[in-house]
């Protein structure tokens, strides 16, 4: 008899623990922590544009020298393609009265331009789109001035070479294949080289056979 009391009561023992097993962090779920799995919000980056060439910011003193190998003058039309946070046209303006035109494929940078041409108070003097630059029509500027990869400037390349000879086209560090430079520069700031490159759209129009397939 004391045997089966001693069985009952381990059985009401085990059963005791059994019932609370759910509580006891040692027999809690293993998956009590994982977080529910539900359909994933869209992140707004999935919807922003793809960037042919990532945003990195030209310095000032090279800024200075494309202007400066350009020649601009108060009475240019200057576009600047993949014109980031637009200081190229802005410096122009404010520095000879250019008259300017950016064209960007982000619309975070076409946002932070204009509210810097606000701070510089040159609104009346460029403006900046939110578009592709190989859609948008650039053909009337009278400088062109480039940051971009060199894939991009050749495949860029034929479009330029289309516009009216004279043309000023400038670039940072990259150059255009077999079309020649009329000018270059190397610059040295803190330690790293910049390039400038600089031509005029001739009247014969050499072969674009660097560009992009």
């Amino acid at each position: 008899m004391r045997f089966q009391r001693l069985s009952l009561i381990m059985i009401g023992v085990f059963a005791l623990v059994a019932s609370g097993c759910g509580e006891h962090p040692r027999f809690a779920n293993t998956n009590a922590n994982v977080p529910e799995v539900t359909s994933a919000t869209p992140d707004p980056q999935d919807e922003a544009p793809k960037l042919d060439v990532p945003f990195v910011p030209t310095p000032n003193e090279v800024v200075d020298e494309m202007l400066s190998m350009a020649g601009v003058k108060k009475d240019d039309l200057l576009y600047d393609l993949g014109s980031g946070d637009g200081r190229i046209p802005i410096t122009a303006a404010k520095r000879f009265g250019t008259k300017g035109v950016g064209i960007d494929l982000d619309p975070i940078r076409v946002k932070e331009a204009k509210e810097n041409a606000e701070k510089e108070n040159v609104t009346e003097l460029v403006r900046f789109i939110e578009g592709d630059i190989f859609k948008e029509d650039f053909s009337e500027a009278t400088v062109v001035t480039l940051y971009l990869l060199p894939q991009v400037n050749l495949k860029l390349k034929p479009e330029l070479l289309k516009m009216k000879p004279g043309t000023r086209v400038v670039s940072h560090n990259y150059d255009m294949g077999d079309w020649k430079p009329e000018n270059s520069k190397k610059l040295t700031i803190n330690g790293r080289d910049h390039y400038v490159y600089f031509w005029r759209v001739p009247e014969s129009k050499p072969e674009a056979k660097d560009e992009e397939k």
